[in-house]
């Protein structure tokens, strides 16, 4: 068996390891409003170096590309870089971690991370971020959230919870400490977007399976929360017997400059 990656979380080398696949299937993509906001806000433009960190399957990479920028992604996982590399072929793809960005010192015009500066240990990342940055260079952050309004999402959610067992999270905010303490980075800003993901029973089981902390599982504990999650499907008024149905997201979006 292949040991787990010692430069990054267990549960984040183990189980998006397993759940690259499902990633990829389950995982809703950004809203176009967000994204033109953050390449906005950080002057991105066709001339701009950028880097995405923890770029996973390229669901962002890919926004990156669109603006034309020159884009390098950097994603520890080996399963997760295969799947970006075949997606987006023509981008640079680096092994490497947030905290230690394999890149030299000002190169880069931006630096990214979509639904993964939780995961990083902020205090390092956020000096290896100022390291790379060009001075006025800006970091952006993105992610999308749950939208807990509909009491079929907060059924999920008690389905999920009780399993993620201390795993890093966003919505704890204490990744947030490390930008309060920078003298590096300009103070944080945000802004939030409505987004709606459209699914089919089968990606939300994939949606579940791509979670970490569940694909981290043995397998039949990992196969009985899904068991729950399809249980969920069949018998919740909201899903039962629907082809197609939407879950509510919040994209919350920040971004700072480097001094």
């Amino acid at each position: 068996m292949t040991e787990p990656d010692a430069r990054i979380h267990a549960q984040a080398a183990v189980g998006f390891g397993r759940a690259a696949d499902a990633y990829e299937r389950g995982r809703p993509d950004y809203p176009a409003e967000a994204i033109a906001h953050l390449l906005a806000v950080l002057n991105v433009t066709a001339s701009s170096r950028v880097v995405e960190l923890g770029a996973g399957t390229g669901k962002f990479t890919t926004h990156l590309t669109a603006s034309g920028a020159h884009v390098v992604a950097v994603e520890p996982v080996p399963n997760m870089r295969a799947r970006l590399s075949a997606r987006l072929p023509s981008v640079q793809v680096l092994d490497g971690t947030a905290e230690a960005i394999p890149l030299a010192d000002q190169s880069v015009d931006a630096v990214f991370a979509a639904q993964a500066f939780h995961w990083f240990a902020a205090d390092r990342a956020l000096a290896e971020i100022s390291r790379v940055l060009k001075p006025g260079g800006g970091l952006g952050l993105i992610w999308n959230v749950r939208d807990e309004a509909l009491l079929w999402v907060r059924k999920l959610t008690a389905i999920l919870d009780p399993h993620e067992a201390g795993t890093p999270r966003y919505r704890t905010l204490e990744w947030k400490a490390a930008f309060r303490q920078s003298d590096q980075l300009s103070p944080l800003e945000s802004q939030a977007f409505p987004h709606v993901q459209q699914l089919t029973p089968s990606a939300l089981v994939d949606r579940v399976a791509s979670i970490s902390f569940i694909a981290a599982m043995p397998e039949a504990e990992r196969a009985h929360v899904l068991a729950q999650v399809r249980a969920l499907l069949e018998t919740d008024p909201a899903l039962a017997g629907r082809e197609h149905f939407e879950m509510p997201y919040e994209t919350r979006t920040y971004w700072c400059r480097r001094l």
